[in-house]
């Protein structure tokens, strides 16, 4: 073997002169060095997450949060009796995010952070099931919603809850009041408005939802709380618009769950789920471990975690307090409405959501004006790839999966001057593909990554039509084993 005196070039050292190990595991070491550079060097080939406009997820952190991040890689977040200060940062961040969603007492409620509104979302679904045992039901649990990110699929399959999701119909994209009715029934565990939808950005009509379900229960007597997956809208809304009611002032809101690493700007790995009181939370759902050297409570379906991303959740909450966060999302709301305008401009494009704070998230999602302009979305998307743009096409859920739409979502570290050069690149991929037509267009399986619809991995029964129910409010609808059409995984 060749030693470090032969050679100060990293590249003449041992380890660079063959392919890195890809199959089994290693039988040899390599200098540190060396090692580093090969997963360094093959990252490259990855896109620019800055550029990714498919992704819900922090891309940019300040310099004093990837210190923090840094410095406290190191300290495992369930370990409260040996990182005490870490675990009082958590209670803190809760207290805050109860306080910012208007929990009736935010200082004493329950909550937790977790890796992300995934995990969160489901923690909110496992403690509407234990709710609704504890009441007395029997048989199989459901719960209603509309088109929705697969962790809620997830969460019916795995969890044994059937989901019935209502259907697309005319020109609605997201869940109405008037849908709700014909969909529950006395083993309802939960309605789950989206507020962020993710295929295009819109929020559900949290408060008219509310109101139905106060209808039904005047007209039934079914009492059915709701869960707000609030994965991107809710650290958006207490900000841009705060007179936007969806959260805790709503009664029947019980929980609710968001991604800290979406818009809440923190790293990647943050969540929140939160509950309106202390008693919505169910004893059965909290374990107490002492084998870590000290007694605990915990209530995530993972275990042991980092603390990083809490700790500079923390400080992201301190550093903006509500006056920053008020001018950071603005800044980003008006970045989106600049692309929606530029994109209305080329005469090509209907937009479906054009960045308003008052009907969505900071995201801009459209369709073709022109049934055959030359082109379909999943080409645009692809052309736009050869540029490091990373923008989603896909098809609207089932009942819809003809049309298919484009999606950005515009994220911390966007400015104005990005966005002229996206809108740059997008006219010169139109001109070169009217230009030069594919004799095939892409269909949405050939666009790879760029399609968002999540698929089966086994056999599933194809759902049926809701069937009437006596004595209830409603009907069953699609189960926990249709065929999935979420907008993809949440990260």
């Amino acid at each position: 073997m060749a030693n470090s005196s032969q050679s100060d070039d990293i590249f003449a050292m041992p380890g660079l002169s063959r392919t890195a190990p890809k199959g089994g595991f290693p039988a040899s070491e390599m200098f540190p060095q060396v090692a580093y550079e090969i997963v360094h060097d093959e990252l490259m080939l990855d896109g620019v997450s800055r550029m990714n406009l498919a992704t819900f997820c922090t891309t940019w952190l300040d310099d004093q949060a990837r210190r923090l991040m840094n410095e406290s890689l190191d300290k495992n977040i369930v370990d409260k009796d040996e990182y005490p200060q870490t675990a009082e940062i958590e209670r803190r961040c809760v207290r805050m995010v109860a306080d910012l969603w208007h929990s009736p007492d935010a200082s004493r409620t329950l909550g937790t952070s977790t890796t992300g509104s995934s995990e969160a979302a489901m923690l909110g679904g496992l403690a509407a099931k234990f709710r609704w045992r504890k009441r007395g039901g029997t048989g199989i649990p459901n719960f209603v919603c509309g088109p929705v990110q697969v962790c809620w699929e997830k969460f019916a399959r795995y969890f044994d809850v059937e989901i019935r999701q209502i259907p697309l119909r005319g020109d609605r994209l997201t869940m109405h009041p008037d849908d709700i009715a014909t969909h529950v029934d006395e083993n309802t565990i939960m309605v789950v408005p989206t507020f962020g939808q993710t295929f295009t950005g819109l929020f559900e009509d949290v408060a008219g939802i509310s109101e139905a379900l106060d209808d039904i229960q005047a007209k039934t007597g079914l009492d059915i709380p709701m869960h707000v997956d609030a994965a991107s809208g809710g650290f958006l809304a207490p900000f841009c618009a705060p007179d936007l009611v969806w959260d805790f002032r709503l009664p029947r809101v019980k929980s609710i769950n968001a991604s800290g690493h979406k818009t809440g700007l923190a790293p990647l790995g943050a969540g929140w789920a939160i509950w309106r009181e202390a008693a919505d939370l169910p004893e059965e759902v909290i374990f107490n471990v002492d084998y870590l050297g000290g007694n605990m409570a915990t209530f995530n379906l993972n275990f042991s975690r980092p603390g990083s991303q809490t700790i500079t959740q923390y400080y992201d909450f301190i550093r903006l307090g509500r006056t920053g966060y008020t001018r950071v999302q603005e800044q980003i709301y008006h970045v989106a409405q600049h692309l929606a305008a530029g994109l209305t401009a080329t005469g090509y494009f209907e937009m479906i959501h054009d960045g308003n704070p008052q009907r969505g998230i900071t995201a801009v999602s459209w369709k073709l004006t022109d049934s055959d302009p030359g082109f379909n979305l999943y080409d645009l998307s692809d052309r736009l790839r050869t540029r490091g743009w990373l923008i989603a096409a896909y098809p609207l859920p089932a009942d819809r999966e003809d049309e298919p739409i484009m999606r950005a979502v515009l994220r911390h570290g966007f400015s104005i001057d990005i966005i002229d050069l996206l809108l740059a690149d997008m006219e010169r991929s139109i001109e070169q593909l009217r230009k030069n037509p594919r004799s095939k267009p892409l269909t949405r399986e050939e666009a790879g990554g760029f399609t968002h619809s999540a698929k089966a991995a086994v056999p599933t029964a194809k759902a049926t039509a809701p069937k009437a129910k006596s004595n209830s409010a409603g009907a069953k609808s699609n189960s926990a084993g249709a065929k999935p059409n979420s907008a993809g995984t949440k990260s």
